[in-house]
């Protein structure tokens, strides 16, 4: 395989790309170039389209990297090179990682555990012995004294509104037309006078605390 530097003022986006890249992706992508420098090639096309690597070609733009090392593939059809876009991002993603194996390096690593792609926390978590475990643990729930007063001032500012709308609540009766009997049901029934039902009227309060209706 032969390894062209290029410019990345000359390298073009494909018309449609397979992955979309976010921007915590871009953050590693770069931490990762600054550790280790760019370990694998842009693949691009004859005319410079690039078939597999543009998040690597946007990270690289946005440190004001000039150029990178290409990988130029020729003589594909428009639908391999299609295929080969899908085929490089859907193969990667098959892949199963061996936790063991993962286990293992974190142990051999200790504390130098500043991985790009990876929460440097969440990988100290793995190797901590019990003590700094349980201490974590003991300390699991414990509130700050400013997070308690915040939420002492939120209720009691909640519970101010809710006295103003007790104040202002009153009883409501909803009021609603009698009901019309159509008139070929009153004759079938024998009256000869036109006829209302009464509807029963319900009466609610309206609830203080949630607005909700309750019924008396």
């Amino acid at each position: 395989m032969k390894i062209v530097k290029k410019r990345l003022d000359e390298l073009k986006k494909p018309e449609r790309n397979i992955r979309l890249h976010t921007d915590k992706q871009i953050k590693e992508f770069r931490r990762s170039i600054e550790m280790f420098g760019q370990i694998r090639p842009i693949v691009i096309d004859e005319n410079n389209v690039i078939l597999a690597g543009n998040g690597l070609a946007e990270t690289l733009r946005s440190m004001g990297r000039t150029e990178a090392d290409c990988y130029v593939v020729t003589g594909l059809t428009e639908n391999e090179k299609k295929k080969l876009m899908l085929a490089d991002n859907r193969i990667f993603d098959l892949g199963v990682d061996d936790m063991a194996a993962f286990d293992a390096f974190i142990l051999e690593l200790k504390d130098d555990l500043d991985i790009p792609g990876f929460d440097e926390d969440m990988l100290k978590s793995l190797v901590m012995d019990s003590d700094e475990a349980d201490e974590l643990i003991s300390d699991y729930g414990i509130i700050p004294e400013e997070r308690i007063q915040e939420i002492k001032t939120t209720e009691e500012k909640y519970e101010a509104r809710d006295e103003e709308a007790a104040k202002k609540a009153i009883e409501h009766i909803p009021v609603k037309p009698p009901i019309q009997i159509p008139e070929e049901v009153r004759e079938a029934a024998g009256y000869e006078a036109p006829f209302q039902a009464e509807e029963v009227e319900h009466r609610y309060i309206l609830c203080p605390k949630c607005g909700e209706r309750i019924w008396l």
